[in-house]
């Protein structure tokens, strides 16, 4: 299964983020990972003296010090714009994994700042976004799948596999419970109703057949895991299928409020050839109602609109 290589820690001033870090640390031990901390100065009053960036490393060794005998954590400080320079640093040493303590320190029903969401649209690794204080370990992890019956495309298989395989993989280190979402809706219902000539047994069926359909490909995913993984490995982690019927963007906020998730680990749509809409409608608006941590996962072949280039 996979596992972490290199790891990009960012800085966040709001909040204490001490329970982040050290998470970030456990992460890099278990996956025996690279772990390097970026703080970025915003250079919305020019350009910083040298003194101000050495007083700034300075402090990070400070906070980094109580894992000095666990982990060589490199610390880098860069000005500019923030989410622009974490993504630069990823395309310069080909992090795998980025993780950020959440922007918005209150958590009302707003979970992500600007800076977390430039990241989730414009960052090529999965983001982690940690909400403040971050627990040692997990209790409950939400994965969330989408597919079409019948039609699911390479991409899709791919990026399903990379959620199924990053949520198992930390439900296992956690001992959490792990539950899988895959919401569906039946979309000729609308059209079967507004014909005069049905009835609503014809409704029942269709309803039932794309229920059907959508359990079928679910039940899929799930043996493709369990091959991947191995049967026993797949019987301890004894995932929970969940297969509600309505809005994606409701349905897995709700599932996450219901069985009190830690974490969702979710995929992100690309839109392409348009400039800073790069995250689907659906995922944006489910982000948004989250109260827990996620992680969010590109769709294979993404390429960020960041150039490494200043």
């Amino acid at each position: 299964m996979k596992r972490f290589k290199s790891i990009l820690y960012v800085t966040e001033e709001n909040g204490d983020q001490q329970s982040a870090i050290a998470r970030a640390v456990s992460l890099a031990e278990n996956d025996q990972a690279d772990l390097t901390m970026i703080d970025v100065i915003p250079s919305v009053m020019g350009e910083y003296s040298k003194e101000i960036i050495d007083g700034r490393m300075r402090f990070l060794k400070s906070v980094i010090e109580p894992y000095d005998e666990r982990l060589d954590i490199k610390i880098i400080v860069e000005t500019g714009t923030v989410f622009i320079e974490v993504i630069r640093e990823v395309l310069r040493n080909k992090h795998d994994l980025v993780i950020k303590p959440a922007e918005n320190p209150d958590f009302l029903k707003r979970l992500f700042g600007s800076t977390d969401i430039h990241l989730l649209r414009k960052c090529p690794c999965p983001v982690w976004i940690m909400k403040l204080p971050e627990k040692n370990n997990y209790s409950c992890i939400l994965a969330a799948v989408g597919f079409k019956p019948m039609e699911e495309s390479e991409g899709e298989e791919a990026l399903n596999r990379e959620i199924l395989d990053l949520a198992s993989l930390l439900a296992l280190s956690d001992f959490a419970s792990l539950h899988v979402v895959h919401v569906w809706e039946a979309f000729a219902g609308k059209y079967i109703r507004s014909r005069g000539d049905k009835t609503q047994e014809d409704m029942a069926v269709y309803v039932e057949k794309e229920r059907s359909l959508h359990q079928n490909g679910l039940n899929m995913l799930m043996e493709k895991l369990s091959k991947r993984i191995g049967e026993d490995i797949y019987k301890e982690l004894s995932p929970r299928l969940h297969l509600p019927q309505g809005d994606a963007q409701k349905r897995i906020a709700a599932m996450a409020a219901s069985i009190q998730a830690d974490l969702v680990v979710m995929g992100t749509i690309a839109r392409t050839g348009i400039s800073g809409l790069i995250i689907g409608n659906t995922a944006e608006a489910t982000l948004d109602q989250l109260e827990c941590s996620v992680l969010a996962v590109k769709p294979p072949g993404f390429v960020t609109p960041v150039k490494l280039d200043k």
